[in-house]
């Protein structure tokens, strides 16, 4: 008897045919199907085959099936116009694990409302630990005094792998998107559904975990992907590294028990595979959570399973790292180490999963014809090379940063030291930084011996790093007299301190600094701000240190002050079931603003520490766009920044969404919002939102047909009868966007 020995191919294609031969025939609800050009999905052999023509006319195609219960892909393809196809993987299946831990308010939220009287209201307090910042649910035991009810144990933690129990298919079209769900989803307490979207002229694929918890106080954090990519066709994986160097894994080593997370830059990693190209990643915003600092932890991964085959997906770590201290000094670094220690263990709060919403755990793929160096380059055209683009007319502005500029200079002896942080804004295509130094750094309550000095250096060290295309506005986040955090610009240096002593003016003339202020009461300081032209608004509304504001001011003099600009924006918390960032914290505060009184902005904060050109900065930043022209030099006045803030001129945006234009435009009760949009994502909605001093409504308006890197002026006819104010919003299917600032109407 002879015995033959199976060749490697020739093992992987019995292995195909033995698959093949067990699977399920799949069947599909068309119910919401619509037949479309160039976007087409059809039942064929049991296999549900998607179809659609993408980017630069290329055609791609997916085929679905089942094994038993189980969803795959059995065979993924693309190939250019008239092309032959390239196979870019077979037998694929989806993969999503899901790890658990508890929801806790901060004390740090506490301490506010403990002064406002609000901490015992226990309906209050459950919704306010949805809003936290200051908590790490899988740092055990956690960092003392960070949170109530610490220390946190083991069984607190729970991991999942998803599993299914999927009969049939749906497919949905909508607009110029095709959306193919399987029902049966589990993964571990969440229960839903998996679904694949795919995009007319886009070479995207989305897929997601949509799914719920019922359990209360969860937070969490997701990893996703494809498992089953053959090492005989895809036979490596490429990335580029933090200094943008390109590396690649060739599967030529053991296998992997855990993911290897690749701290990839822009967040991307590529499998090469049958002459084309598939690249993994995340959504570029929607994914990321707050935090102190932008450290990349490794957002994309892969895993070698067996000597045949290997997975890739996207991750969210389950720790923060800490950050490079400072210090030329050992009383500097020993302050930035402890700083950097505690960020690290007390600050990784993951997402929200708040009883029966609907969590949208997303991966997307780029499908790819051809080379990985190109596909990269197609990939990063979605988040402008991850850079904030130039738009004619207007400025790029970043708010709210505690880097300790003056303090690094001082320590290192020399003015026209760089601190890393500056380049890593240049590089974003940033053009104004209004930063918030004495913030735990320098003498911020000194009288005046030991701040004055300290301020001088910031506003000199300022001066040495602007450019003509780049403006550091040195601020401060004082949180003194008004309650709650809150950050302060003025349109010039302006030299005070927060301490006012018995007898003491105001103003006084010092013979070194020229003007000083000594402000000793919210009265003070608003004086100040008055007579410098100066602005105020509320750091982080109604979370960390303002949880209760601005609330708590809406009948002061300070609230009602056009110094006061109003809020600030950032994306935090992070809830995979909303649609917009930031949707209920921070939009809540802004409509609540201007129905309470006159205009009132948001006015897109960063509020991080450390940063340096390696980090992954871009996800985790909004930005304001001002109108403005030109971008005043040091030494000019500041004015125009000041007026374009006050006066609304500006919107905020992830970037990938971008006003190019807004108006309002008519008399009277009929009236028009024009908005000249331009996207780089397929589009998901524009919205119009307006109050009448008492609550706030709003009209949707869908816009999944139209197609990435799109550009259009949209018309939207209102009725401006009993509407105090309005504002207007995009949305695209990644979850970014942009949104202009309130407009308060007025009379006819």
């Amino acid at each position: 008897m002879k015995f033959f020995r199976l060749t490697k191919p020739l093992w992987a294609v019995l292995l195909v045919a033995v698959e093949a031969a067990v699977a399920d025939p799949l069947s599909c609800d068309f119910s919401q199907y619509r037949a479309t050009q160039d976007i087409r999905a059809e039942l064929k052999n049991g296999l549900l085959e998607l179809s659609w023509e993408g980017t630069a006319r290329q055609q791609l195609q997916i085929s679905f099936g089942l094994q038993g219960a189980a969803p795959v892909i059995r065979d993924m393809r693309v190939r250019r116009i008239r092309g032959n196809w390239v196979v870019l993987g077979q037998d694929l299946r989806p993969e999503f694990h899901v790890t658990t831990g508890r929801r806790r308010i901060s004390e740090q939220q506490l301490e506010p409302l403990r002064r406002l009287g609000l901490d015992r209201d226990a309906e209050l307090l459950e919704r306010e630990k949805w809003n936290v910042f200051w908590d790490a649910p899988l740092e055990i035991p956690g960092a003392a005094g960070t949170n109530p009810g610490l220390p946190r144990s083991a069984d607190e933690i729970r991991r999942a792998t998803a599993s299914y129990d999927s009969r049939a298919c749906r497919v949905k079209t909508d607009g110029a998107r095709i959306e193919v769900s399987f029902p049966g989803l589990s993964l571990g307490i969440f229960s839903g559904q998996l679904q694949f979207t795919a995009y007319r002229g886009s070479n995207l694929l989305r897929q997601e975990a949509i799914a719920k918890t019922e359990e209360a106080a969860v937070a969490f954090h997701y990893r996703a992907g494809l498992r089953g990519f053959r090492i005989e066709s895809a036979k490596r994986v490429v990335w580029r590294d933090v200094a943008r160097g390109w590396q690649k894994v060739e599967f030529g080593g053991s296998i992997n028990s855990d993911p290897v997370a690749l701290r990839a830059r822009n967040r991307l990693a590529i499998v090469e595979a049958g002459g084309g190209s598939l690249a993994v990643f995340p959504p570029p915003h929607k994914f990321f959570f707050g935090r102190e600092i932008e450290l990349n932890l490794g957002y994309v991964w892969y895993r070698k399973d067996d000597p045949h085959s290997f997975s890739v997906g996207v991750r969210q770590a389950d720790r923060e790292e800490m950050y490079r201290p400072y210090g030329v000094s050992d009383d500097v670094w020993q302050r930035r180490s402890r700083q950097a220690r505690m960020f690290a263990q007390g600050n990784f709060a993951l997402y929200n999963a708040p009883p029966g919403t609907w969590q949208r755990m997303a991966v997307y793929y780029f499908l790819s014809p051809e080379t990985s160096a190109t596909t990269h380059e197609r990939v990063m055209a979605y988040t402008y090379d991850d850079r904030f683009p130039p738009l004619p007319g207007f400025q790029v502005a970043v708010s709210h940063f505690h880097t300790s500029f003056h303090e690094q200079l001082l320590d290192a002896g020399s003015l026209d030291v760089q601190p890393s942080w500056i380049p890593t804004f240049r590089a974003l295509g940033i053009n104004i930084a209004m930063m918030s130094d004495f913030h735990g750094d320098g003498h911020a309550k000194d009288p005046g011996p030991l701040r004055l000095p300290e301020q001088k250096a910031y506003f000199e060290g300022s001066k040495r790093h602007s450019d003509r295309d780049f403006l550091i506005m040195p601020g401060e986040e004082p949180s003194t007299y008004f309650g709650g955090h809150y950050t302060t610009v003025f349109p010039r240096p302006v030299f005070w301190t927060h301490v006012r002593q018995p007898g003491q003016p105001l103003v006084e003339d010092d013979p070194k600094y020229g003007k000083v202020y000594h402000v000793g009461s919210a009265a003070d300081e608003m004086e100040m701000l008055r007579a410098e032209n100066g602005l105020v608004w509320q750091a982080h509304p109604r979370t960390k240190g303002s949880s209760g504001y601005p609330d708590a001011l809406r009948q002061t003099e300070v609230f009602r002050s056009d110094r006061f600009l109003g809020a600030a924006f950032q994306s935090l918390p992070v809830d995979l079931s909303e649609a917009r960032l930031c949707e209920v914290r921070c939009f809540s505060t802004l409509d609540d603003m201007n129905n309470w009184g006159g205009p009132k902005y948001l006015v897109a904060e960063g509020d991080t520490y450390a940063k340096f050109p390696d980090d992954d900065s871009y996800q985790h930043l909004t930005v304001n766009y001002l109108k403005l022209g030109r971008l005043p030099s040091f030494e000019e006045d500041w004015t125009p920044i000041v007026k374009s803030l006050r006066e609304g001129n500006f919107f905020v945006t992830s970037g990938e969404v971008l006003f190019k234009d807004f108006a309002i435009e008519g008399t009277g009760p009929q009236r028009s919002i024009v908005a000249e949009l331009q996207w780089t994502y397929p589009l998901e909605f524009l919205e119009l939102v307006w109050g009448n001093g008492q609550k706030t409504d709003r009209q949707l308006i869908r816009a999944t047909d139209r197609p990435p890197f799109g550009s259009q002026r949209f018309r939207i006819p209102f009725d401006a009868a009993g509407k105090k104010w309005v504002r207007v919003a995009a949305w695209d299917s990644a979850g970014n966007g942009a949104f202009w600032q309130p407009v308060h109407l007025s009379k006819p």
